[in-house]
């Protein structure tokens, strides 16, 4: 009588077989995750090599995403040198302008993420651009970015024309309401920070000005000086020497408080406008994934320069306050200011793409 096909000797190879082929991969498989272990090992002893040595290995380059000479570049350059003489490293400053500050931002947002690329900016490339630009931006700042902290503040200056100098802003209000669509306003551009201030202005004032664009704030104040617009947020390096002069006069200031640097001028917030704020700022960022470590090191570093009596000196000098914050901080800020004026923007339907 033959064995039953479950005890035949040929069962009996097949489950030697599979027994066998059943070891081989435990092997492979125990084989290939101490050789995954063994990567991710060596890999954080190197990360964390690199992160010790930082920054030894070459030059820190400072992406500035605007002109040699502008506002952002020159403050820049004053926080380079004593940076560089923290950390024991060149910081090289690297002018990358164009598209408002989109070119350079997006450099650093596509960068190595190891501690040697660094973006100084303004507002605009961090709140602005990615509602105005939502085709070609080419980088998400809080996806791409990493704050490490926020430099320095300034507010704007509703300057008027002399046809009404000597009022108040409730009276240039009262005017502006009976002349609707009469005024004009000046601003740098489609989009731009003065414009969009002066749109939440008048929205909030029950006013309608005409929008008229330049190419930079001195056009804006020649305009001003002549009669041919009525009405600007201005920078105050650019609006305070001519209001000292008495050629425009200054209405108020586009903080919530007021400005040690601006004396005698009321921010709007405290003139029937509360919570009215349309301030420019200045921050550091690296490219996200950079290690935390090193942000942490950077931000130390920073935060002791910016609020260092010389950089309080220069900034107030140009008309900034300094802050020198948390990375937390500044996270924060990106977003509050995104939530203030991207609203603003899709109310006027605006893109640039």
């Amino acid at each position: 009588m033959s064995l039953p096909n479950k005890l035949s000797p040929n069962y009996f190879r097949a489950m030697r077989q599979r027994s066998s082929v059943l070891k081989f991969q435990i092997n492979f498989c125990v084989i290939e995750r101490a050789r995954e272990f063994m990567c991710a090992l060596l890999f954080a002893l190197f990360s964390f090599a690199a992160q010790a040595q930082w920054p030894t290995e070459r030059p820190i380059h400072l992406v500035v995403p605007f002109p040699a000479g502008s506002s952002p570049d020159l403050l820049a350059r004053h926080i380079a040198i004593p940076l560089s003489k923290e950390l024991k490293q060149t910081v090289v400053i690297e002018n990358k302008p164009g598209a408002g500050g989109n070119i350079g931002t997006r450099q650093v947002a596509r960068a190595t993420p190891d501690g040697y690329t660094l973006l100084y900016t303004i507002n605009g490339p961090l709140v602005t651009a990615p509602a105005l630009y939502q085709k070609t931006l080419g980088y998400s700042p809080l996806k791409d970015l990493a704050p490490i902290t926020l430099v320095a503040t300034s507010p704007n200056i509703l300057v008027v024309s002399n046809t009404f100098k000597e009022i108040s802003l409730a009276e240039f209000i009262s005017r502006a309401r009976t002349q609707p669509g009469k005024l004009n306003y000046g601003s740098v551009g489609i989009g731009s920070a003065s414009q969009l201030a002066m749109e939440l202005f008048t929205k909030q004032a029950g006013i309608e000005l005409n929008h008229v664009p330049y190419a930079g704030f001195p056009q804006i104040m020649t305009a001003l000086i002549a009669g041919d617009i009525q009405a600007a947020f201005i920078v105050p390096a650019i609006a305070m020497p001519q209001v000292k002069e008495g050629k425009v006069h200054a209405l108020g200031i586009s903080s919530l408080e007021t400005a040690a640097t601006l004396p005698g001028i009321t921010p709007l917030a405290k003139q029937g406008f509360p919570g009215f704020e349309a301030i420019s700022w200045n921050a550091i960022l690296a490219p996200a994934g950079t290690p935390e470590a090193i942000l942490e090191r950077l931000n130390q570093a920073l935060t002791t320069i910016i609020q260092s009596q010389d950089m309080t000196n220069t900034a107030a000098t140009n008309h900034f306050n300094a802050v020198g914050s948390s990375a937390e901080t500044l996270r924060t800020m990106i977003t509050t200011e995104t939530n203030r004026w991207v609203p603003v923007i899709k109310q006027l339907q605006i893109s640039l793409d």
